[in-house]
């Protein structure tokens, strides 16, 4: 692991904890972010994304 990845930020939805730096499965593990908090937020980040992308794909078949 690089000196960087060892100070981004991963949100691991198996245990809804956050950790600095890899830890845990990879298949487990949402990131890298580049604070606790965006971490932390990762599962809204993701819903609120996949809802524009949804509204965004609705609107391109629609034309």
């Amino acid at each position: 692991m690089s000196e960087n990845d060892a100070q981004k930020w991963y949100y691991d939805t198996k245990t809804g904890q956050v950790s600095q730096g890899k830890e845990g499965a990879w298949e487990n593990r949402m990131g890298p972010y580049d604070s606790r908090e965006e971490a932390q937020s990762a599962i809204e980040t993701a819903q609120r994304r996949a809802k524009e992308a949804e509204e965004y794909d609705v609107e391109e078949n629609d034309d």
